[in-house]
């Protein structure tokens, strides 16, 4: 224990508090929800390796977990809030590189370097993570609505304005975006073979294109 005292007070302790206070037990709940989520996720990721994203839902992940389904729906709220939150981490990385990240994907590049250097971040990121970004799109109520999608959009119609592109970049933003969507990318990959850096030139021939039309 450290006592406290108040100069002049004739060294009467005033108060007395430990080292190391004991968890309150609205910080022990928190560790112990903190620990629940772990471990959900933790069975989830086991279960998208067994069975696919498709094998992955709200009912076999709570028996997987050993916890009720009502436990599941608590903690993600949906199938998709399952996904996205098994995408964070990822994500997350992804936007910290194309926002503050070295150039070329970073700031501090011309505005077409970044439009090239983002669409082949973006079909690098689909190829690793697309059945979990299938999964958690299909699963929302409005897949162009999500977080990301629209950060993703907003970035493409600022790089276009850098560009000096000012014909509806809004618009062409979703366009370009249309070109880097996950159902697609995945399908030319898988089904017809399109091995990654042809997409990569592809879009590179795309963007060029419509920045230099201007």
């Amino acid at each position: 224990m450290v006592r406290l005292l108040f100069p002049g007070s004739k060294l009467d302790p005033v108060t007395s508090i430990p080292l190391r206070p004991e968890p309150t037990p609205a910080a022990a709940e928190r560790s112990d929800a903190a620990r629940n989520r772990e471990r959900l996720l933790l069975a989830a990721r086991e279960l998208i390796a067994d069975c696919g994203t498709e094998g992955l839902t709200m009912d076999r992940l709570a028996e997987r977990a050993g916890v009720g389904k009502g436990t599941v729906f608590r903690r993600f709220g949906s199938r998709a809030g399952l996904m996205l939150t098994l995408l964070n981490d990822s994500e997350a990385d992804f936007q910290a590189r194309f926002m503050f990240g070295p150039p070329p994907l970073g700031p501090g590049a011309p505005g077409l370097d970044r439009l090239i250097a983002f669409g082949a971040e973006r079909i690098a990121y689909v190829v690793e993570f697309g059945d979990l970004v299938l999964a958690a799109e299909n699963a929302s109520r409005g897949r162009f609505e999500v977080p990301a999608a629209a950060l993703w959009l907003r970035h493409i119609e600022v790089l276009l304005r850098d560009e000096g592109f000012d014909a509806d970049p809004w618009l062409m933003a979703g366009s370009l975006s249309a070109a880097l969507d996950p159902e697609r990318l995945l399908d030319l990959v898988r089904r017809h073979g399109v091995p990654p850096e042809r997409l990569v030139d592809s879009w590179r021939d795309l963007v060029t294109r419509v920045v230099r039309a201007r």
